[in-house]
């Protein structure tokens, strides 16, 4: 893996070829976490299996980001957006994502979510957007 700490602030970044992967069950409960995600995120794979995706959740990303990305799953299927994501120890790492619903043959519904680097033009845009939006929180 290719998973690296800033030497001047506390943000994680990994490699643009990679993708990190987890899926959820239709509480939001982690049933699967790939190796970068692991990694990134600082826990081991079994610390995250049966956990709230939320557990990576950063306070500095306001709630209405994650209505939206409810709403469009609900309605379209799918969402995309740029996230900043928690670190067990702190940290904090961006991502570009991508959240899908996945409805099995059985009816059963989970939740797939594919992230990737996201470039630092989006980063600073959102990180003043989602500023602006914590303060009408």
């Amino acid at each position: 893996m290719s998973v690296t700490k800033s030497e001047n602030s506390d943000e994680w970044f990994f490699s643009s070829d990679q993708y990190i992967l987890s899926e959820t069950d239709d509480r939001g409960l982690i049933v699967y976490a790939n190796d970068l995600f692991c990694e990134i995120a600082g826990y081991k794979l079994d610390e995250l299996i049966g956990e709230p995706h939320n557990i990576v959740r950063h306070p500095d990303m306001p709630r209405i980001a994650f209505k939206g990305l409810w709403d469009d799953i609900q309605s379209k299927g799918f969402w995309t957006g740029i996230v900043k994501n928690l670190r067990k120890d702190g940290g904090y790492y961006w991502v570009h994502a991508t959240a899908l619903r996945k409805i099995h043959n059985d009816g059963k519904v989970t939740y797939l979510s594919v992230r990737r680097v996201p470039n630092r033009r989006e980063i600073e845009a959102c990180t003043a957007l989602y500023a602006e939006l914590k303060i009408s929180e």
